[in-house]
């Protein structure tokens, strides 16, 4: 038997060991959601992807249908003030002007260069008008090249760092963890779906062919090298509401199992998604006004109020920002 003195030099040693063998990557699986606080939104998520994966549980589901479907705007990144992609089609706007004399004195063009958004009546009531010369006439290719330029320089109004700083930590904590265990994310916007595209990949690790969103009218064209694509200047679609839920139909085929959304535009995902008893729906509230934006019922952006109602009648998960997160921004 060894002496206490032995005792305590012989685990010391062992320690040293172990935490000289082990890297901190591999101490940090331990715990697939580091961001996230010890309380049970934490041990729900966990407990729902380890039930989804293990053969022994009742809940098991095979790969092919560990489907999870993530909202983009406020709930993997942020969208106050405005949306992102609200803000590209303004910049583009003030980019484009010295080609177009005629929006100085032409609204909503003249509102936007003279930045007197009160006159932009709800903008998002003038944004097909705003997104007409700034998103269409040009390749899909040539789109999304210019949004990746974009994204590069710009900044938030509040926070100061480009978008791509925004995304919120302990989703991209969530995305990492559900693909560990073979679900296929995607993400199912209502936004554009090409400018989502465009930023998916380096923001989130998501491939083009796992985004859905609104779109516009697209045109088979043939040219002197190759054929080419054209956005053309209609709407084919609005992934919004119920629209969500038939385009994750159309698109995907397999019911997802995990929906996460921010806002009432989720409330078909949502329910679409946790129909059968297997589904998880969870809402993000934004509460933290230090952090990021506390908002949810008068919002503009991101209107939370009948999703909140109903959630505990549905049996959606509520993850509070301000309680649940430990970070909300990968550079904290």
């Amino acid at each position: 038997m060894l002496l206490p003195q032995f005792r305590n030099l012989a685990f010391g040693l062992f320690a040293a060991l172990f935490f000289s063998l082990v890297s901190p990557s591999a101490l940090a699986e331990t715990d697939p959601l580091p961001s996230w606080n010890d309380l049970p939104a934490k041990h729900r998520i966990i407990a729902f992807v380890r039930q989804t994966v293990t053969p022994e549980s009742a809940r098991f589901l095979p790969a092919e249908k560990r489907i999870a479907v993530f909202d983009n705007d406020g709930t993997l990144w942020v969208e106050q003030p405005v949306y992102a992609q609200m803000v590209f089609t303004l910049d583009r706007i003030r980019a484009m002007a010295p080609s177009h004399p005629e929006w100085r004195t032409k609204e909503p063009f003249k509102a936007v260069l003279e930045n007197d958004y009160k006159n932009i009546p709800g903008l998002s009531l003038d944004f097909f008008e705003l997104m007409i010369p700034t998103h269409t006439e040009m390749t899909t290719g040539a789109f999304r090249k210019t949004v990746s330029e974009w994204a590069a320089t710009a900044r938030h109004p509040h926070f100061k760092r480009p978008y791509a700083k925004l995304v919120y930590r302990p989703m991209l904590e969530l995305l990492a963890f559900l693909e560990k265990n073979g679900f296929q994310n995607y993400i199912v916007s209502g936004g554009e779906v090409e400018f989502v595209r465009a930023l998916a990949g380096s923001a989130y690790g998501i491939p083009p062919n796992r985004v859905i969103g609104s779109a516009l009218k697209t045109e088979y064209k043939e040219a002197a090298t190759a054929p080419e694509i054209i956005r053309k200047k209609k709407i084919e679609n609005i992934s919004n509401g119920q629209n969500k839920a038939l385009l994750i139909d159309r698109i995907i085929g397999i019911n997802p199992v995990l929906a996460v959304g921010n806002s009432d535009g989720d409330y078909e995902m949502l329910e679409w998604t946790t129909a059968g008893k297997d589904g998880l729906g969870v809402i993000i509230h934004h509460t933290d006004e230090k952090r990021e934006y506390a908002y949810d019922r008068l919002s503009g952006m991101g209107t939370l109020k009948k999703a909140l109602d109903d959630a505990s009648r549905q049996g959606w998960l509520v993850v509070d920002m301000k309680r649940d997160w430990l970070n909300v921004f990968p550079d904290e």
